[in-house]
């Protein structure tokens, strides 16, 4: 019968974040497969027919038949998106259109392939991340995958195949989807459509038949992909139990759970429940239930780490849990994990969950559906007995405080027997009970329960002095005032044991919020640093280095340490396993040195030097650590994917530059050489040629090569400023000298234009490079020639105001073209885009960077009524003085 009851908040709040089947913007639906030729694509178009036929607007958004005519013929009737072209390895291939599919309106998208690589050039790097955009803006995406592309299993499956697949999936993206439909079919089946051409083509397929597909390599895919398949249907049973609140435990797959206590002995157990679990192929789990009374006992402790470190090395999760019943807190975390079977020892030693006969019986009576397997560790033998002693060992102390406070309350209560009734002294007792439990312990709050009910009935009833009693009535009192000490006492004790449990909690949790908090906003390497120097240390009490991978692949610190061993921490980091001090592997080295596993790949090591004052051995601190160590390995895998993703955009900017400059240069560049070719060939044949014409064909030539020769020299002297920066040779200079030389240069290309130069010949002075301010000139006068009718005017105008020279540029043209003027001083940008005009975009941009590095500004300006005017302004500051004797001398 299935248990139903309100779900518990704090669970549902834990899953809520990793429930795929919460309403979403956008469902992901992937059809999973051992392989290829399973039919994965054509089990998806036929689901997507499915969806048309229900009215969904369905389209392909990409699907690869392969040239297999049964995927072709599922594919009809059904859109196709156009593809957008992009150039991969030299060939040009049709890419999916991502921005195309957005703009769609399609409710639903068939893109296969999700772990394909896109062409360079394109905004995401996978496809896997163009689904994640098309799912964010609310499009049902229907997708293929086969299990060699999980990330998690590639290294599985290149070490059975011998092949290693690049393109892979991260299993996030899986575990995510709202929906997987398993597409499975026998190796023999599988073969039979491989020989049949139904999977490759015959000029493919006899390489696939050697390599891939033989039929062990098929047989351990499947099993992979049915046992993937499996992972995620359990998870998807964990999410319903713990939504629906289903104390019951479902044995949809075996789950063992090994109970241990902090005593000796319990190594034999872990064996024993890993040889049994090894035979019934299941998982397992090491649980401890954390007492009060053990987190006292430093040898509680340690054979806590020895215990967690065994059940480590066995392969097991080991988990320690607070509780202070024993049985209730088992059976909750067996429920809440749906364990199949309990494991618990059965020998001879009385302490720990072995020593109490009636655990098993209440575990059994409560949870009868649960399995129960009772294993003998002690081999017969009996531990030794421990010598008696008066007091238990580390309650000396308490159990003397507890009696000096009872025999001072006696005194108190001998003082207010004048003033109080005899029965309300007995209330002095009992709150001396419940303080003695509150601040001692549950034992001393039983110590003081017995003391008071002795004081009371020796100092305070008739007969005083004496144990005697002679009005039967007390004896009923001493015990109903015994049984109500314990009962508050140990309530007491109880309280006091779940306040410290809730507090040592709270300290765990907001060290851990602190740490967290600190590394979410770490975008640098330098700042996950400074996290672990200023926050983990602090809060271990010991020495902490960060060791990561340099751009090699080697390790390096991120600070000296003595006490660092590179040869151990690359273990550590190549096996993703603890090493160094205090573990079975390299335990001579002086620290422990933790892998910070990432979800994707190991990000680094974590050394940290265990000092006097710091123990790693108590499961919370060790819980804390490395939850730790998995903060850090989030927040460096998130640093490495920004670096990826930076560098992504930096290449596709190159790209975009490139492919810029080659449009550019290929249209005109090759102009003035055309026009140069076409005319030396005139000159070839001279016959029937006048003088005249001659002269003027050998002036075309010149000018075209002007023109070229101009366009490569920006071309090369941008290139180098942006790479060198620009090296000024700064003078004084007048302005009018330069605005001469630019005009001289210039003067072929202005002619027959009109000319007006406003320059006041009492200008003064300005600091310049006169070479590249020429150059600057000579660019915008060039423009002003190229884009303004014959029969314009240009003007150059100088003047000087304040700190400020100003060489102003303005003709009577069309003006500037529609939009943002700064655009126009960008490299490849040109005024108009369709232009006839020779030119590659490059001269406003170089003016741009040389105005730049004098420390000035240029702009563009629209003209009234019409034209375009070019600003310069320049820094200035008086000449100095010149002593004319030394300048004689």
């Amino acid at each position: 019968m299935m248990i139903e009851e309100r779900p518990d908040p704090d669970a549902l709040l834990k899953i809520v974040g990793d429930d795929p089947h919460r309403p979403r913007r956008g469902q992901l639906k992937i059809f999973f497969g051992a392989c290829a030729g399973v039919g994965k694509t054509c089990a998806m178009l036929k689901a997507a027919h499915q969806q048309q036929a229900d009215g969904v607007a369905v389209a392909i958004g990409i699907v690869e038949t392969h040239g297999r005519q049964e995927t072709l013929a599922l594919a009809q009737g059904l859109p196709v998106l156009p593809r957008q072209e992009r150039v991969r390895n030299g060939r040009v291939q049709a890419e999916f259109d991502l921005d195309g599919a957005l703009a769609s309106g399609c409710r639903l998208l068939v893109v296969d392939e999700l772990a394909h690589s896109n062409a360079a050039g394109s905004r995401h790097a996978k496809r896997w991340q163009d689904v994640e955009e098309l799912l964010d803006a609310g499009i049902d995406v229907y997708t293929a995958l086969n299990v060699q592309h999980l990330d998690s299993l590639n290294d599985v499956v290149g070490s059975i195949v011998g092949v290693r697949v690049r393109e892979t999936v991260p299993d996030r993206v899986f575990d995510r989807a709202a929906d997987v439909v398993l597409v499975d079919l026998p190796p023999d089946d599988l073969l039979e459509r491989l020989n049949s051409g139904k999977v490759y083509l015959p000029s493919s397929m006899a390489q696939a038949r050697r390599n891939f597909f033989r039929r062990g390599n098929l047989i351990a895919l499947r099993e992979l992909a049915l046992r993937r398949m499996a992972d995620r249907v359990n998870a998807d049973v964990r999410v319903y139990r713990i939504s629906h609140a289903i104390r019951t435990v479902w044995p949809t797959r075996e789950l063992l759970m090994v109970c241990v206590s902090a005593e000796g002995g319990q190594d034999a157990l872990i064996r024993e429940g890993a040889r049994l679990a090894q035979q019934l192929q299941a998982q397992w789990i090491v649980l401890h239930v954390d007492q009060p009374h053990e987190s006292a006992r430093p040898e509680a402790q340690e054979a806590l780490a020895r215990l967690a470190a065994s059940a480590q090395h066995a392969g097991a999760e080991f988990v320690n849990i607070a509780g202070l019943e024993v049985a209730r807190t088992i059976l909750a975390y067996a429920r809440q994990r749906n364990a199949t079977k309990l494991i618990l020892g059965a020998g001879g030693a009385r302490s720990g969950f072995s020593f109490q006969p009636r655990l098993a019986e209440r575990i059994a009576r409560t949870s009868p559906e649960m399995g129960l397997v009772l294993l003998r560790t002690d081999s017969g033998r009996r531990p030794p007995r421990r010598p008696w002693s008066l007091w238990p060992k580390g309650q000396g102390g308490a159990l003397a405080a507890a009696t000096a406070v009872c025999v001072a309350t006696a005194l108190v209560a001998a003082q207010l027997l004048g003033v109080f009734d005899l029965s309300n002294v007995v209330m002095l007792f009992l709150i001396t009970v419940v303080f003695i439990a509150l601040r001692l312990g549950r034992l001393a709050g039983m110590w003081a329960s017995l003391l008071s009910v002795a004081f009371f009935d020796f100092f305070f009833v008739e007969p005083r002095f004496s144990f005697s009693v002679t009005d039967t009535q007390y004896v009923f009192t001493f015990g109903v005032m015994l049984s109500v000490a314990l009962i508050i006492g140990q309530l007491a004790a109880r309280l006091q044991a779940e306040a410290r449990m809730a507090r040592d909690g709270e300290r765990r949790a907001n060290a851990l919020a602190r740490v967290t908090r600190e590394l979410a906003g770490s975008i640098a390497l330098e700042q996950v640093v400074a996290v672990c120097r200023d926050t983990i240390e602090p809060l271990f009490e010991t020495p902490v280095v960060l060791i990561v991978p340099d751009e090699k692949g080697r390790l390096v610190a991120t600070r000296c340490a003595d006490f660092v061993e590179l040869s151990v921490a690359q273990w550590a980091f190549d096996h993703v396993e603890q090493a160094g001090h205090g573990t079975q592997t390299l335990n001579g080295a002086l620290a422990l040195y933790l892998p910070l596993k990432g979800p994707m790949a190991p990000r680094g090591v974590l050394a940290i030097r265990p000092s006097g004052a710091a123990s790693f051995g108590a499961p919370g601190t060790r819980r804390l650590l490395d939850a730790c160590c998995f903060t850090i390995a989030q927040a460096l895998e998130r640093i490495h994917y920004v670096e990826v993703a930076q560098d992504t955009v930096v290449r596709m900017e190159g790209e975009k530059m490139r492919n810029t400059l080659l449009s550019a240069v290929s249209h005109d560049l090759r102009t003035p050489l055309t026009a140069i070719r076409g005319l030396a060939e005139t000159l070839e044949h001279p016959n029937g040629l006048a003088e005249v014409e001659r002269i003027d064909i050998a002036r075309s030539i010149r000018i075209e090569a002007d023109e070229l020769r101009r366009q490569v020299s920006n071309l090369l002297d941008l290139a180098r400023m942006q790479h060198e920066g620009v090296k000024l040779h700064k003078e004084w200079h007048a302005p009018g000298e330069i605005v001469g030389a630019a005009l001289a240069r210039c003067a072929a290309a202005l002619s027959p234009r009109s000319v007006l130069t406003d320059v006041p010949p009492d200008l003064p002075l300005v600091e310049t490079d006169a070479v590249l301010m020429e150059r600057v000139l000579a660019n915008l006068l060039d423009n002003a020639a190229k884009y303004t009718p014959p029969t314009s005017t240009i003007t150059v105008r100088c003047l000087c105001s304040g700190d400020s020279m100003y060489l102003l540029i303005g003709d009577d043209g069309p003006g500037l073209p529609a939009g943002d003027p700064e655009r126009l001083f960008e490299s490849f940008s040109r005024g108009q885009k369709e232009s006839s005009t020779a030119g590659v975009g490059l001269g406003l941009g170089l003016c741009r960077t040389i105005v730049a590095a004098h420390g000035g500004a240029i702009c563009a300006k629209p003209r009234q009524p019409q034209g375009a005017i070019f600003e310069i302004r320049l820094p200035w500051r008086a000449a100095p003085k010149i002593d004319i004797d030394q300048a004689q001398a």
